[in-house]
């Protein structure tokens, strides 16, 4: 019995992401064309048996189902416009990075041209594509997914389809993006400020390891309970007590000549919602902040 997921498809576009998922699809053993503007990334994956297609029309012939990961939206409009004949009644998988309001723009366009569209967000960087830990987010029709699950399955340990709002992943995936750069910046303001008294970040870092661990990872589900209920009141760690904390954080980081913008600007959320009336309420209603604008 022949794989399901072993059926031909192209790649549009060969830069670190793209290469990675053609060669995930390669490593599988499906029938793979690509295509990319310097035809020269193209040579590893050729000699493992992909084939380079000499323009995009004929790469969108040689497979039912095309993958495209490019650099920007614009670039994929253009090239998908240039070969709408040929995409009639294809499905496009689209793993380029963009907004929610990119998504949607080219999903009417595909609907409007006959094409079976799905958008995804990958949240990996290149080198984890294939394993088991990489998580790509899909939308779009739910039988167009549930059709090429398998067929997308060499490319991330977990798939998951999100709906039929194609501006949905990007969301996800900017949700989290903005954790991962706060996070991080978090960091490296943190290891900033013990620089400043001497100390490495080697030495820190377990101590920011543990913390992490056992505080703020916890908090996490707790807030999401607490987001979703509405209900914010807590005899721990409040609004007020943070509000006074964090004023100590932003004047240390001044007298020490740190850039204080990323801790003020938090600081700046805090007290508003304290001075709307809310320094009982746990730092979970924040949220309420963000939405404010």
């Amino acid at each position: 019995m022949s794989n399901t997921n072993q059926g031909p498809v192209t790649v549009l576009g060969l830069g670190m992401m793209g290469a990675a998922l053609a060669n995930a699809f390669v490593q599988n053993g499906n029938p793979t064309t690509v295509w990319n503007r310097s035809a020269g990334k193209a040579d590893a994956l050729v000699a493992q048996g992909a084939v380079l297609a000499a323009d995009v029309r004929q790469a969108i012939e040689a497979s039912p189902v095309v993958v495209a990961c490019v650099s920007t939206y614009e670039v994929l409009n253009d090239l998908l416009a240039g070969a709408a004949t040929e995409l009639k009644g294809k499905v496009v998988v689209n793993l380029t990075s963009g907004t929610p309001e990119d998504a949607r723009a080219l999903a009417v366009w595909a609907e409007q041209n006959g094409v079976r569209y799905l958008d995804g967000a990958i949240m990996a960087v290149p080198q984890m594509i294939g394993l088991p830990q990489a998580l790509i987010f899909y939308a779009g029709a739910q039988e167009l997914f549930a059709e090429h699950e398998d067929l997308l399955k060499p490319l991330a340990g977990t798939n998951v389809y999100l709906g039929t709002d194609t501006g949905v992943p990007m969301i996800y995936d900017l949700g989290l993006l903005s954790l991962l750069w706060s996070s991080l910046a978090g960091y490296f303001h943190a290891v900033s400020l013990v620089n400043s008294a001497g100390v490495s970040a080697e030495a820190f870092t377990p101590f920011a390891l543990t913390w992490i661990e056992h505080v703020i990872t916890p908090a996490i589900p707790q807030s999401a309970q607490e987001i979703d209920s509405a209900n914010f009141e807590t005899e721990v760690s409040s609004l007020g007590v943070n509000k006074a904390a964090i004023e100590h954080l932003v004047a240390t980081s001044r007298q020490l000549g740190i850039n204080s913008d990323f801790s003020a600007a938090i600081q700046a959320l805090i007290e508003r919602r304290v001075a709307q009336g809310h320094a009982g309420h746990s730092l979970a209603s924040l949220v309420e902040a963000f939405k404010q604008g």
